[in-house]
């Protein structure tokens, strides 16, 4: 049998509305500090990540109307987005979910927040969740 794919969780995004309140939620309930914070351009968000063992809460805030987080706020309310799984080689790993007929959202993997190279697998595919393949 093939060594398992997924390394480990590298995140749970959840969208919010107000980046600020929910770090400081985060902060004020769970002592959870930010990590790191980003604006990521391409996708349209800004995000805090919040370290938990070695994995992140990542908080995303839309910061363009036409962004898929600002559509999914619209759609659904806050909440769970995504999960970020760990896998060594992105390119690799998105090519299995292809072969093994599963929709992707992104053909090629693309540069992601903090150096991280990244691909989506469409939710379709993923029994409703969407999943972000994450290699460090």
């Amino acid at each position: 049998m093939n060594a398992p794919m997924l390394i480990e969780i590298d995140h749970v995004a959840i969208a919010v509305n107000d980046l600020e309140a929910a770090i400081a939620y985060y902060r004020d309930v769970f002592g959870a500090t930010v990590d790191h914070r980003e604006l990521v351009e391409s996708d349209g968000v800004e995000e805090a990540l919040l370290k938990v063992a070695e994995s992140y809460v990542q908080l995303l805030t839309p910061t363009r109307d036409d962004s898929p987080v600002a559509k999914y706020l619209e759609k659904k309310g806050e909440g769970i987005h995504h999960v970020g799984y760990r896998v060594a080689d992105c390119a690799a790993a998105l090519q299995s979910v292809k072969d093994a007929g599963g929709k992707v959202i992104d053909e090629v993997p693309r540069p992601g927040s903090r150096g991280t190279t990244v691909a989506f697998v469409h939710p379709k595919a993923a029994f409703g969740t969407l999943i972000e393949l994450v290699q460090e």
